[in-house]
């Protein structure tokens, strides 16, 4: 079994377990910090468990090793591969000479934050979602735009999330700029980091490659919602 095997359960019941509720056999973050959760096992107990965390026509969502398949009592609102890809090291230098200022992001710039992620659609991204990690951003006249943080993170390993940049600073080479400080700092604490991407997303997969990322496994991201 791999470290990263059922990763947002491990996440909820060690590093990241002030932030979850809890119901016998399934665990959710506190839903300020995000709509993800995680099943010890997906059985008729499990579902029921994450039942019993949900009112009525909520919705969730789960990192699945499989295909989400129909299960009385939940809808599957959207789905679609995702890739798990981890950091195997810099593929090449990188010159930082001419590199744009990073800034620390915090509570105070937590409506920027969520306004370029619902422009820009990276992942959930709620309002305590920056409390899980930290987040770096990249400002034009005095604008937020372009961020990327931490989300996930277990024991030796630590999640690169929420990359985005706003379209209309597209082309700069601000993604691959905040990722690789993002990298950087986790590596510095003796940790892996690891990220998830859309399969779709080929623009984002070739620059994680490039970045020195490889897919260790094809997981399958479900949306689900409780009937």
């Amino acid at each position: 079994m791999h470290p990263l095997d059922n990763l947002i359960w491990k996440a909820l019941t060690t590093r990241q377990a002030d932030f979850a509720e809890s119901f016998d056999q399934a665990r959710r973050f506190i839903p300020e910090v995000g709509p993800l959760a995680a099943l010890l096992e997906p059985t008729a107990r499990g579902y029921e468990s994450l039942a019993g965390l949900l009112s009525p026509r909520a919705t969730i969502g789960l990192f699945l090793e499989m295909p989400y398949q129909p299960r009385p009592g939940w809808d599957l609102v959207a789905g679609a591969p995702m890739p798990e890809m981890v950091y195997q090291g810099p593929s090449a230098p990188l010159s930082r000479s001419s590199d744009p200022e990073i800034v620390e992001l915090g509570a105070a710039d937590m409506s920027e934050m969520m306004e370029l992620t619902a422009l820009t659609k990276p992942g959930p991204f709620n309002q305590r979602t920056h409390e899980l990690g930290t987040y770096l951003g990249i400002r034009r006249d005095g604008k937020l735009v372009a961020m990327a943080g931490e989300r996930l993170k277990i024991p030796g390993y630590a999640e690169v999330s929420a990359v985005c940049t706003h379209p209309e600073h597209a082309g700069h080479g601000y993604a691959r700029i905040l990722m690789t400080e993002v990298i950087e700092r986790i590596c510095s604490r003796g940790e892996t980091p690891f990220l998830h991407v859309r399969e779709d997303n080929v623009r984002a997969l070739e620059l994680y490659q490039r970045l020195g990322f490889a897919q260790r496994v094809r997981l399958h991201f479900a949306v689900l919602r409780k009937v």
